[in-house]
């Protein structure tokens, strides 16, 4: 057995491979120790531990329940969350001082790439203070819209949050958004302002925001900078005295919440658990209390930030949970685990996250259908925000229709698909959720509800059959700089939206809050907002219900035949230059063919745009050298009315990569 502590990698795998049939063991936390049988290398401070100490050291009944705190670290995206998680793990000897660490607990590709946090992650932290051995455990969360669901699932499992401010930037839209979700799970909150070193930086501007905003007294904040390390000390210390234990009882039945999971190819469903009441430890019988199932716990254990297996897991504390769960389905987030034959009151658990995107998904081949259908089971276990219904198309084949919390998540998904899973994918335009109110009780009986839901615009049903339309909102909150607010406004009102509230922050920057419908914002205002505003202004959204709208369904017509896969459900105030760009995007993508192609947007029976392709055609008149006009208007005649009858038996066929082209997320626009 070789055991290796601290800090040692280089010097851990350069000796590993010296012993023969030598197990390795890495401890975070003090300088490399090594043993290999009788040959000892060591340094003047080395400490050695056998494995047996180990394990005793893992011993989590070491914290009562009075010395754990279980915190979140929340803030508007790119305000240096994951920064500040980095600094805390150095500062408990979590982890290393190198320069490396940056982004430590943001393992997945697509995080390191955009910079961004997707999945929130947990590490638990041991540390001293006057005397005590405390357990600190952090959730680091994601800063973006879309992905607000990870937040608040994180809260479920805490008793505090650090709300991280930019001292430069101030309050952003995020940040309001990510605090009520706090103040609504009745959290203690303690300010963070970061990045006091930068040049610009006013943290005494962003503590009156914080007062006038959040109601919080300017002498609560913390000035740090995270980056440098500069009084990172005092959060850990305000971490301890201002947030509270977690209330808990360690004699009670087993009783924990699953707020988190992710799939391992070998060990399956890995569940991160939140424990309410009650011990678990490895060889417990537990029963889910959503699927009735029964499983063995296989492993239990904290992580640091890595996986580290301990005895047992106590009430109070948060860790993984490992117990042979195969399927994909069986670890339902927000799902309670208790002992076998100890049944108890399930915990609330969560709302369910609603979609707000929704998105057609094709293999780009058809025999890559059931490794996609793998790929995509697998991903939404780790991303269970994500819904799936099944899709076809003519064109496209067989695929699903998934619905998600954004755009930016939409993205994320596609890149993780590709990344993780080596899957190629044809993602369509995004389109929202409108539901119809049916007008007959024949029609009501047939669907068996009043209100129908409509996710794919092919079903969009006809005006003769219902009394309304629905179309979702959602209420978006804006905080800009002043001099951009009358252009800010101005693309507002471009985009149906009605202005709700509208509030000075401090001197030169304002809080605009509008009524937005979704499919106004859903592919491109975030972009427009941002060249609007030279990138200062910052946009959240929350979702506000339905609203009657006059919808109508746009049909795409090559030479009268409609193409069903690019039917679009549009305003009527819209449909006009929304077809006229359709029409336009399809022209300069379909092949030319001998015969004329008429390209036409249609609502019911009016075309409200069109575009012409024009054919092949030889110059039949270029074996006339002068002579009588008859004679030239004679085969102009004749090879006109050969086109038309090509017109009337030729078939176009629209290629899948047209398809491809017109249907998928138009980057450009």
């Amino acid at each position: 057995m070789l055991t290796f502590v601290g800090r040692g990698w280089g010097c851990a795998r350069a000796l590993a491979p010296r012993a023969t049939g030598a197990s390795l063991l890495v401890v975070p936390g003090s300088r490399p120790a090594l043993t290999f049988g009788a040959a000892r290398e060591s340094w003047a401070t080395d400490r050695l531990y056998s494995a047996a100490d180990l394990k005793e050291k893992l011993d989590m009944s070491r914290f009562p329940v009075e010395n754990i705190r279980n915190f979140s670290i929340i803030a508007h995206v790119d305000h240096g969350k994951s920064t500040l998680a980095d600094r805390l793990l150095e500062l408990t000897g979590t982890i290393d001082k190198t320069k490396n660490n940056k982004q430590v607990l943001d393992k997945l590709q697509v995080e390191r790439e955009r910079g961004i946090t997707v999945k929130a992650q947990t590490a638990s932290l041991f540390h001293n203070y006057e005397g005590k051995q405390y357990l600190l455990n952090l959730i680091d969360t994601p800063g973006h819209v879309d992905f607000s669901y990870e937040v608040s699932r994180s809260l479920a499992a805490c008793q505090g949050v650090l709300l991280v401010v930019d001292a430069n930037e101030g309050i952003q839209a995020q940040t309001v958004a990510n605090f009520f979700l706090a103040f609504e799970a009745q959290l203690s909150v303690i300010p963070v302002i970061n990045k006091i070193d930068l040049k610009n930086a006013d943290p005494e501007r962003v503590e009156n925001q914080i007062e006038k905003v959040f109601d919080i007294p300017s002498d609560e904040c913390i000035k740090i900078s995270a980056k440098l390390g500069t009084n990172v000390e005092s959060v850990l210390q305000a971490v301890i005295e201002r947030i509270p234990p977690p209330k808990v009882h360690r004699k009670n039945p087993l009783r924990a919440l699953v707020f988190d999971s992710t799939f391992d190819h070998y060990r399956g469903v890995v569940a991160n658990v939140a424990l309410f009441d009650g011990v678990v430890s490895k060889g417990d019988k537990i029963v889910s209390a959503h699927t009735q199932k029964t499983y063995e716990v296989n492993e239990v254990g904290v992580l640091n930030p890595n996986e580290q297996p301990t005895h047992k897991l106590y009430a109070g504390q948060v860790g993984y949970l490992i117990a042979g769960m195969k399927d994909v389905t069986e670890a339902q987030i927000g799902d309670t685990l208790h002992l076998h034959k100890q049944p108890v009151e399930p915990l609330p658990g969560f709302k369910s996250a609603k979609p707000m995107v929704f998105a057609g998904i094709y293999p780009v081949d058809q025999s890559e259908y059931n490794n996609l259908k793998s790929a995509i089971e697998k991903l939404t276990l780790n991303d269970s925000s994500v819904t799936i219904h099944r899709d076809s198309s003519l064109a496209l084949g067989a695929g699903w229709r998934l619905g998600f919390l954004g755009l930016l998540h939409m993205e994320v998904f596609n890149q993780r698909l590709e990344q993780e899973y080596n899957a190629s994918v044809i993602l369509t335009t995004p389109t929202v959720p409108y539901k119809a109110v049916l007008s007959s009780s024949k029609l009501i009986k047939e669907y068996r509800e009043k209100e129908i839901t409509i996710i794919n615009p092919a079903q969009f049903p006809d005006k003769s059959k219902v009394t309304e339309y629905l179309e979702p909102v959602v209420l978006g909150t804006i905080i800009t700089p002043d001099e951009y607010t009358g252009k800010i406004m101005m693309l507002c009102q471009a985009r149906r939206a009605v202005q709700k509230n509208m509030m000075f922050i401090d001197q030169n920057r304002v809080m605009l809050k509008y009524l937005f419908p979704l499919n106004e914002i859903v592919v491109d205002f975030y972009d427009s907002l941002k060249s609007l505003s030279s990138g200062y202004a910052s946009f959240d959204y929350e979702d506000a219900g339905y609203q009657t709208a006059e919808l109508v369904k746009m049909d795409i017509l090559l030479n009268g035949n409609t193409v069903e896969e690019l039917v679009t459900v549009v305003h009527k105030d819209k449909a006009h230059s929304i077809g006229k760009a359709m029409c336009e995007r399809l022209k300069d993508c379909l092949p030319r063919q001998l015969f004329e192609i008429a390209i036409q947007a249609s609502i019911g029976s009016k075309i409200i745009a069109r575009e012409t392709v024009k054919a092949y055609r030889k110059n039949v008149l270029a074996k006339c050298y002068g002579g009588d006009i008859t004679r030239k208007m004679k085969l102009l005649k004749r090879q006109a009315e050969g086109k038309k009858k090509l017109r009337k038996i030729g078939n176009i066929e629209v290629p899948k990569d047209t398809f491809i082209k017109v249907l998928k997320t138009q980057s450009s626009k």
